[in-house]
Parts: structure tokens; sequence; C-alpha cells
């Protein structure tokens, strides 16, 4: 497999064997924020080119990365390069440079940008590809590797879906596995998300003469009022109970303090089950919504969590903990989308993700390299 791109020599080296927590911290050092991923994914692609049994395409700052053993069975192992901006707080510790509480490297909590989202993933994804040949030995399974930029934005910028669209047929696998946090415990598929906007429209008036004008935010209150009352399933699929939601996130209308505004266009964000689909999705929405003008603007599929796949199984098994939806969206979604199972499994608390405070555990880390180091193994 030839690169994409000439590599280029990079002016940071990754020592993919160093502790995995201290891999981890070395990786939060490189600001890579969206858009910003290049000098990340040059000491990525560096270290990946160093591994003789691993075939290497870049393309962009997205990098895959694939063993060629003749294995029966393909794993899929994923994760995103970029992070969110930096935060803007004075003295937060969700920072680049990444720092220990404890003051001492490797022991304790990390902090910094993506020390959850998902930066300790991506260094299990690497200290694997480093160690999975040590002393001989070789995965019973083939493993892709794949690292991409853009995931923190819009879809259409996604490195993933660009590696779908150029080289989609190196993505076949039949399961794969998006480290994304979950504090170690699998979490199946994901809900899909839709967004739309619902417009009411009114009449301009002085608003000291308001009786001669119509006033379109009085007239969305019907809209909020369905929400509101709006009571979110949770939904059975392949054995995960999904929890849905429904919601306004955004209104908008109005032009000045002395005029009735004619104009209001509530947004509207649906998080729905993967037993849907979007345009199923759509239609929960308009029957809510009926008589008003729906608008969808946005719209991603979810994701069948497929436990029932033997590869799914045996992984479940070897990590040992209970399952959980995921009920945000992740680029599970993608891979589902091409008819490989998927499922999230990382180190780390979501709930920490984009947080000023954003932090991981080190054993977390250490946890979750084990687990995939075993199962990879058997």
């Amino acid at each position: 497999m030839t690169a994409e791109t000439t590599p280029q020599p990079s002016t940071l080296q990754l020592d993919l064997r160093q502790d995995v927590a201290l891999l981890t911290a070395a990786i939060m050092d490189i600001d890579s924020v969206s858009g910003n991923e290049k000098e990340l994914a040059d000491a990525v692609e560096a270290a990946l080119l160093a591994i003789p049994q691993l075939s290497v395409l870049r393309d962009g700052d997205s990098i895959i990365a694939r063993t060629e053993l003749g294995r029966p069975e393909r794993v899929i192992l994923a994760g995103h390069l970029d992070t969110v901006p930096l935060p803007l707080a004075g003295g937060a510790k969700g920072t680049v440079p990444s720092s220990w509480e404890s003051g001492i490297p490797g022991e304790g909590i990390l902090y910094g940008r993506g020390a959850t989202d998902m930066k300790g993933g991506v260094a299990v994804q690497l200290a694997l590809a480093a160690t999975m040949f040590d002393d001989g030995a070789a995965p019973k399974r083939d493993v892709t590797f794949v690292f991409y930029d853009h995931e923190e934005v819009e879809a259409v910028k996604s490195g993933l879906g660009r590696l779908v669209r150029n080289h989609g047929h190196l993505l076949h696998g039949d399961f794969a596995i998006l480290l994304e946090p979950t504090d170690g415990t699998v979490e199946g598929g994901c809900n899909g998300t839709s967004r739309f906007e619902v417009a009411t429209v009114g009449e301009a008036a002085h608003s000291a003469r308001a009786w001669m004008g119509s006033n379109a935010i009085h007239a969305a209150a019907p809209v909020l009022a369905r929400l509101a009352g709006y009571e979110p399933q949770t939904i059975a699929v392949d054995g995960l109970e999904y929890r849905e939601s429904l919601n306004a996130v955004k209104i908008n209308g109005g032009t000045a303090g002395n005029v009735i505004p004619d104009r209001c266009v509530v947004e509207i964000n649906y998080r729905f089950a993967p037993d849907k689909n979007p345009d199923q999705a759509e239609a929960v929405v308009r029957e809510l919504l009926a008589g008003f003008d729906v608008v969808r603007t946005d719209a991603a599929a979810g994701a069948r969590p497929g436990l029932n796949h033997p590869a799914a199984a045996s992984f479940v098994a070897a990590v040992g903990a209970e399952p959980k939806p995921k009920y945000g969206w992740t680029d599970v979604a993608r891979f589902s989308e091409l008819g490989i199972p998927a499922v999230n499994f990382g180190p780390g608390d979501a709930l920490l993700a984009h947080k000023d405070n954003e932090h991981v555990h080190a054993d977390a880390i250490r946890t979750c390299l084990r687990a995939l180091q075993d199962w990879l193994a058997t």
C-alpha cells in the first residue's frame, strides 16, 4: 500500500512503547484542534511507518494502517485526532500542554484538552500497533487502525467520511471498535440525530400599536407547548434500551425592542433510537407538529448495536461488563452504514468531554489497553 502523500519528516517523535498513559500525555501536548491536525498526523504516520508488519496509507490528515495476516476475521480500531477548541477561561486545567494532578508523570489523573475525547483512545490504538507483534506473537485477527481528522466539526469535513469515499475497500471488516470514551464499558450502536426548523409568520407593527400587527413569537407558543408536553420514548433495540429526546434548542425572532416580530424560527433537535432511519424520525416530528411548517436541516442515522455478531459477542465477553447503549451520535454510525457492526469502547468519562476540567485517570487508559491486547491475542 502506498501513501497518498509523500511522508514528511516530523520534528516530533512519538515513543509508542512508553507507558500508554505517558503516551497519552505526549499526544495531548500536540495542539490538534480541528483543522490543525497536521503535526499530530505527521507524528502518527511516522510512528506507524516504523512498524514493518503494517501497511500505511495517508489521505490528508487521516491514516489507515493494516495488518495483512490472512486471518479469517478483521477488526477495525478507529479514533479521531482532533479536539474541540481550547478553553477560554483563565486557569482552566483542560488546556494544552497536559498536566498531572499528582505532579508525577504517569501517576493519577491527567488533565488537558483531549484527555477523554479522545487522546487516551488514540494512545491505546498506537500502543497496540507497536506491541501486538512482540516476542514473535501475532494477533489472532487482522487489524485495521484508522486515525482521522475533523470529527469535532460539521460532518461534510469528516476525515472518516473522506476515507470511506476515497478508500472504502480498505475499510472492510467484520467488526469495528471506536475508542470514544465509555468509562471502559462497551456501548453498542448509537442514537441518530436530526435537526429541524419551524417558522411562524406574523405581521410587523409598532409595539405601541400592537393590535395593528400579529406577533410571530407568540404564534410559536403552541410549538413549544407540544415539545414540552412530548414524552420521549425508550426503545429496545437488539437487547439495549435507547432513550430518545426531542427538544427546542434555539429560538430566533424579532428585529427591535419596539417592533412586533413578523417572523420566529424554533430550532429542534431529535435524538432518535436506531430502530428508525432519518425519514422515519422526521415523520415523528411532523406528526407532533402537524399544522406547522417543518423543515429538516440536518440528519444522521444511528447504528444498531450488532452485539449478536460473533466478534462483538466475544469482545463483550472479554471486557466482562454489561454493555450499554450509546445515547449520543458517534462515528459507529458510519461503520454501520458500511454493514460493519460497531461499538464504542474507550477510557475516560464521556461526560467530561469538551469541559474545561477534562481529565482521565492513567489506570483507565492502561485497563483499556490490556482488555484489547488480551482480546486480540485470543
